[in-house]
């Protein structure tokens, strides 16, 4: 991926595509030696950006992208009326129906999950209930407007498949005049706040890792390290594995962290569901002033968006992902289910003592819970190199071509190292788990999940099919990106609201 991009004009094509700019890669534009290729841009041909390539396999945070590397596609079909892009696509290892299911499960329940009961101690036991599913459906109907969009533009523009930054571009040029010369800018848009937020959760693990590690080693010694100090002794190795540039020795890390995580719920569980109290006992729904705080909460831990276009683009059949049934709606239902039953039981069991993560209401003294800590803790640790692959290669793509060859391994290693003592410094500034998570949702996917697809879809839809009678498309849209909005001033503020009384003593 990258922020940098050359010229995506194509100057020299046929008449019937003079109307609307396509999108083309920097690297169909330049060869090696640096010279402009002008063949290259005298066809209507798409080749893949590396922007919607990241070669991330697996990862268990909320907005992963968990791509394949796969073989560039493409091809000049400027004389084909009736394209099919998915005929088109070029893909190494496609997967099937299932897999690509259980990536989606494996791409959307991540540590988010673990914070699902103070989602719904912010709204309430059944005001929560109610919303969690609402919220869930939002999402997830956004994520079907963002891909339906993507086919439309692939056959449009005879494109064989596209990234989420890459979809944005071409709707943008798409679109009304006045939008198309934003169409750069959308891009960086989507990968800056897709690098914002793969970074937040980095910091989040940082976060989540010291304090859990801090609860146990505190029942042993008696010698209290705050979880400042423990953030700065979790970063420190963090720098030495985080110099790994090659994925597949990052591997067996991720299959012990996909187990640790898992045993380590299945145990959580055991505990949350023991001697539950009433449901009488709990608040209902809670005040307006605290919903800010678990909209930006579950949009944190539900929103998948950043997994969705690499998912679909590497399927067998990709026509599958979206529709009724589809791939897409049996996995985020599995996960909105999941995610309501770890809150609604999680925020039942310890009502307003619920902390911003499950495992740390888990009992200090007993060794079972100790070793709960331990192995999630464990787990988010292993899972930080993998989160932390995505925004580099972003970054990276983007600064690399302005650095002399002889002096990219050392700039490559210094941003690493940079970034990870970035973190680092953030998560010992902002050691509060809650409103650092409200705010993540909040600013990031409230923006990727809900208004960058709506203002896709008012784009691409712009001149045919139209809005539709009444111009239904238009209020749906225009109240999607409203709620995206208000999502976002309202969870930035009270994040930041609650990041101040922490700073000043109110907490």
């Amino acid at each position: 991926m990258s922020f940098h991009k050359s010229d995506s004009r194509t100057p020299l094509a046929p008449a019937e595509y003079t109307k609307i700019p396509s999108v083309v890669s920097s690297s169909s534009v330049y060869e090696a030696n640096g010279q402009r290729n002008i063949a290259n841009i005298s066809k209507p041909k798409f080749i893949r950006s590396d922007m919607a390539d990241v070669p991330v396999q697996q990862a268990a945070g909320s907005t992963l992208p968990l791509v394949i590397t796969r073989k560039k596609g493409g091809g000049d079909d400027s004389e084909d009326g009736n394209y099919n892009p998915f005929e088109h696509r070029k893909v190494e290892h496609p997967t099937s129906d299932v897999e690509t299911f259980v990536h989606l499960l494996k791409g959307s329940l991540g540590s988010g999950i673990l914070a699902m009961p103070m989602a719904f101690m912010n709204a309430g036991l059944w005001f929560g209930l109610v919303a969690t599913f609402a919220v869930g459906t939002l999402c997830t109907y956004c994520v079907h407007i963002l891909v339906k969009c993507a086919h439309i533009l692939c056959r449009r523009r005879k494109i064989p498949m596209m990234g989420f930054a890459d979809v944005a571009e071409q709707a943008f040029l798409d679109g009304p005049p006045s939008l198309n010369r934003w169409s750069r800018f959308i891009r960086f848009m989507v990968n800056t706040f897709l690098v914002i937020d793969l970074l937040g959760c980095c910091c989040i693990y940082l976060v989540f890792v010291a304090t859990n590690v801090q609860q146990v080693v505190d029942v042993y010694l008696e010698t209290h390290l705050s979880v400042r100090v423990w953030i700065m002794i979790v970063t420190a190795p963090l720098i030495l594995m985080c110099l790994v540039r090659n994925l597949k020795f990052l591997t067996p890390f991720s299959m012990i962290a996909n187990i640790l995580m898992f045993v380590g719920i299945v145990i959580t569980f055991i505990y949350m569901f023991s001697d539950l109290p009433a449901p009488a006992e709990r608040s209902g729904i809670v005040s307006p002033l605290q919903w800010p705080l678990f909209f930006g909460t579950v949009i944190f831990a539900l929103e998948g968006i950043g997994v969705v276009m690499s998912l679909e683009n590497d399927m067998k059949n990709p026509s599958h992902f979206i529709g009724c049934p589809s791939v897409l709606n049996f996995g985020m239902g599995l996960v909105i289910a999941l995610y309501t039953l770890v809150g609604f039981f999680g925020y039942l069991k310890y009502g307003d003592a619920t902390e911003a993560s499950i495992t740390l209401n888990l009992p200090l003294e007993d060794k079972l819970a100790q070793s709960v800590k331990l192995m999630i803790a464990i787990a988010i640790f292993f899972t930080f190199t993998l989160q932390f692959y995505v925004p580099v290669s972003i970054l990276w793509k983007g600064m690399e071509h302005k650095i002399s060859p002889e002096r990219q391994n050392a700039s490559e290693y210094g941003l690493r190292v940079a970034l990870v003592i970035l973190c680092g410094a953030i998560a010992v500034a902002l050691p509060n788990l809650g409103p650092f998570i409200s705010l993540i949702g909040a600013v990031c996917l409230s923006t990727l999940g809900m208004i960058v697809p709506a203002t896709i879809e008012l784009a691409v839809y712009h001149e045919d099919p139209g809005y539709g009678r009444f111009k239904w498309r238009l209020w749906k849209n225009s109240g999607l990106i409203l709620f995206g909005v208000v999502g976002f001033i309202t969870g930035t503020y009270v994040s930041i609201r609650e990041f101040h009384a922490e700073f000043s003593g109110g907490h």
